[in-house]
């Protein structure tokens, strides 16, 4: 119940993705500050790319640049801090970029050839646990020509190249203030992207103002953005209602959505909800080291008794879908691998599955979850499917949760036996659903050993320049996952974002990863 003024309804009007602004004029030449607020459950982790590979990327999208970037009128990447780029082999094993002219860091220094590759050098020395270095783990060599190219050789063919190169891993950062065995430390961020960040109070808040050195694709809308950081989707919700945020980035619950949805058939139209396709998908990961979950039976069990659409109807109240491969709908090659594989949920399928492996007492378990990290709605998800196993009577479930960092830190260390965890793609490929998961060092922190996968499914769908020609070979790795269940899908997303009414551009500033482009939002009586 609110107005600018006082209380009225919440209300939301539902936008397609593909709608266009209603409002197409340049900003007019006055002197006023065009600035937005924007609030989201999802803080950075750090400031150093080297070190997060994780929703921090939403900082550096608008910070830092990279050789490349996805237009938000497409899939394929295309140049950003690049003047050109393209493989100059027919293996895919050659890659070669040439640099704008004239671009410089917030700190005035250049950004030249050697500065892209102390970037990816000290990414992949630095190794960070956290941070992205697997995502260049094919990474060979960068090699320099002169100030303005770069060539990077690569160990294996790999045709996704050019959209790792669009990804936040690859942000550049300056040489003089990005050491080369280390990370960087403090609350600065120094990069040549369309803002520059001048001030950061971690876990509270983030000021970007326009870059005024800034060469690249990207045409600012605004002059400036506020980032603020909640813990509580409530709270984010009462500030937009009081007029104190512009609008909201990730962390809605199903509750508040419904409530928007809810408020605009009655007509209250004060606030507008977009809604949009998400490649976000969340899953549980078994960790091979624990005594039960390392059992092929016991996860196959969950497989078999996970009911998603229940758990999608109940606790997101349909504001996500089932999921049933690490491929999300909507993504070239996706397949329903484990509804194959395993059909609905089925108690006696999953007590013989047990049985036949000699598990015949109740398996103990307990199951983790970031108690800060996706929205409110995570805790009653985790109770949800403690119920659900538990009412097989074949499990008994402890459910436990730690703040992100913490958490964070324990899946890396192995600490937990099974656990939850949410993933926007890096790019628009079915590639990046497979590959940060699976391997000796992956994103995950719990080894997943097959070589079936890692030596031949996955290279062979990467010397395919044409992304489609992949499919066959993306099947059969999901094939094999769900025989597996290394990991096993649960749900995949749908982006939400209320805003004020007088906020336009949202439809635009969502990426092919669900990252949002700051740039593009602004308000319609500013222009």
């Amino acid at each position: 119940m609110f107005d600018r003024n006082g209380l009225l309804r919440a209300a939301a009007t539902i936008l397609p993705l593909a709608l266009v602004t209603g409002c197409s004029a340049l900003p007019g030449g006055g002197e006023e500050e065009h600035s937005i607020v924007v609030g989201t459950t999802s803080a950075p982790s750090s400031l150093d790319p080297a070190a997060a590979w994780d929703g921090s990327w939403e900082l550096y999208r608008n910070i830092y640049q990279t050789l490349m970037t996805v237009p938000n009128s497409g899939t394929s990447p295309e140049p950003d801090a690049a003047k050109r780029c393209g493989f100059t082999d027919a293996a895919s094993k050659v890659y070669r970029c040439v640099l704008r002219k004239g671009l410089t860091f917030s700190s005035g220094k250049p950004l030249d050839a050697e500065a892209v590759k102390h970037s990816f050098d000290r990414t992949t020395s630095i190794e960070s646990p956290s941070g992205p270095s697997a995502l260049l783990a094919n990474l060979d060599e960068v090699v320099t020509r002169g100030d303005r190219t770069v060539v990077f050789r690569l160990k294996k063919s790999d045709a996704t190249f050019p959209y790792i190169l669009s990804t936040p891993a690859t942000s550049l950062v300056d040489p003089d203030e990005y050491p080369t065995a280390s990370l960087h430390p403090g609350d600065t961020a120094i990069g040549s992207g369309p803002y520059t960040l001048e001030s950061y109070q971690q876990g509270k808040r983030a000021e970007l103002v326009k870059n005024p050195d800034y060469k690249g694709p990207a045409e600012l809308r605004n002059d400036s953005v506020t980032i603020r950081y909640y813990s509580r989707s409530a709270r984010m919700v009462s500030d937009l209602k009081a007029g104190r945020i512009d609008l909201t980035y990730r962390g809605l619950t199903p509750g508040q959505v419904s409530a928007f949805q809810e408020a605009s058939s009655s007509g209250d139209n004060s606030v507008d909800l977009s809604e949009m396709t998400g490649s976000e998908v969340h899953f549980l990961v078994f960790n091979p080291q624990d005594e039960q979950a390392a059992k092929p039976a016991v996860r196959r069990a969950i497989a078999q008794l996970v009911d998603r659409t229940e758990l999608v109807r109940d606790v997101y109240d349909r504001t996500a879908e089932p999921l049933y491969s690490m491929v999300p709908t909507g993504v070239t090659g996706h397949t329903n691998a484990f509804l194959d594989r395993y059909g609905r949920p089925d108690e006696k399928k999953a007590r013989h599955t047990l049985r036949d492996a000699g598990i015949t007492d109740k398996v103990e378990l307990t199951l983790w979850y970031a108690e800060d990290r996706y929205g409110d709605s995570t805790r009653r998800e985790f109770a949800e499917l403690e119920e659900q196993l538990e009412d097989s009577g074949l499990f008994d479930i402890t459910v436990r949760s730690r703040a992100w960092d913490d958490f964070q830190k324990g899946y890396l260390k192995g600490d937990y036996p099974v656990f939850g965890r949410g993933w926007s793609a890096d790019f628009p490929d079915a590639d990046n659903y497979i590959t940060p998961f699976v391997g000796e060092d992956n994103a995950m922190g719990t080894p997943y050993r097959n070589r079936e996968l890692t030596e031949e499914l996955l290279p062979s769908s990467r010397k395919q320049s044409d992304r489609g020609a992949a499919g066959q070979a993306f099947a059969k790795a999901q094939k094999l996952m769900a025989r597996d269940v290394r990991l096993l899908p649960l749900w995949q997303g749908k982006v939400y974002i209320a805003s004020e009414k007088d906020v336009a551009g949202v439809e635009w500033a969502i990426d092919s990863s669900v990252i949002m482009r700051m740039w593009e939002l602004y308000k319609k009586s500013s222009w």
